[in-house]
């Protein structure tokens, strides 16, 4: 049985981790099955936005996989840091908008991966956190760097140097996660929100997340300058008269999909 699986019951697709003897780890396999299941999820036109949880009801994935760390020699070091910063990086500059649905605890790489999403959804059980300095590692998937631009320099520390498993209600005030609910609610929010955004125009989603990612790490003048480009990019989109002209006809829009080139 595959340790990720895309289920299908309804418009938004849900890409779920399924390892639960190992709580949910992120092997090498598993990161294997998530570039797998990007490439379905990216092939399939209708689909603009998906969610991504952990099987199971308490862990969505306590992180990377601790034995196969523990046996890396150091020449294998650099292929497996790698392997995983390639993937997750590929899950954060997809065209599609990911949300995570955050079912139990995010450990680690699990914390990564839910760092990796556009957005994340917390069950109030959840906990998040980075526990590799205890276990004499560092986060090596993208940890360090995007906890960072969400938090700053001083707040990073405070989660990743104490390794402390930070409770939902805390990770919110925080800016780790985006939403918490009960989790009897977890999915179906995680899904309404993920509703919410595909019936929004295609290529303005694509062409405003791009504009926020490129521009986070700039100076002003020159993340306006991507923003104008993102903004002149879409103008010339068959996608921006039907929203326009829907507004002033006062009906709903009728999307095309990626919206085609004038």
């Amino acid at each position: 049985m595959s340790t990720v699986r895309v289920e299908r019951d309804g418009p938004v697709p849900l890409l779920v981790i399924d390892r639960q003897e190992a709580a949910n780890a992120l092997s090498l396999e598993v990161l294997d099955g998530l570039e797998a299941a990007l490439d379905q999820l990216e092939g399939d036109r209708d689909t603009r936005c998906f969610v991504v949880t952990g099987a199971g009801d308490r862990v969505f994935s306590a992180g990377g996989d601790i034995a196969q760390m523990r046996d890396l020699s150091v020449a294998e070091g650099p292929a497996f840091v790698g392997r995983g910063q390639a993937v997750l990086d590929r899950l954060a500059q997809s065209r599609l908008v990911s949300i995570a649905a955050l079912n139990g605890h995010a450990l680690g790489g699990g914390a990564e991966l839910a760092l990796a999403c556009d957005l994340r959804v917390a069950a109030e059980e959840a906990t998040f956190g980075f526990p590799e300095v205890g276990v004499g590692l560092i986060p090596g998937w993208g940890g360090t760097q995007r906890t960072v631009r969400l938090l700053g320099p001083a707040r990073a520390k405070l989660v990743i140097l104490t390794g402390r498993r930070v409770p939902a209600a805390e990770a919110f005030r925080l800016g780790l996660v985006d939403v918490v609910v009960p989790r009897r609610d977890l999915l179906v929010t995680a899904l309404e929100l993920a509703s919410e955004i595909s019936r929004q125009s295609p290529p303005a989603v694509v062409a405003s997340k791009r504009a926020i990612d490129r521009g986070a790490g700039l100076t002003m003048a020159d993340g306006l300058a991507v923003e104008a480009a993102e903004w002149l990019e879409n103008l010339a989109t068959s996608e921006r008269v039907e929203g326009l002209t829907a507004f002033l006809d006062r009906r709903p829009p009728r999307w095309g999909g990626e919206g085609k080139a004038l």
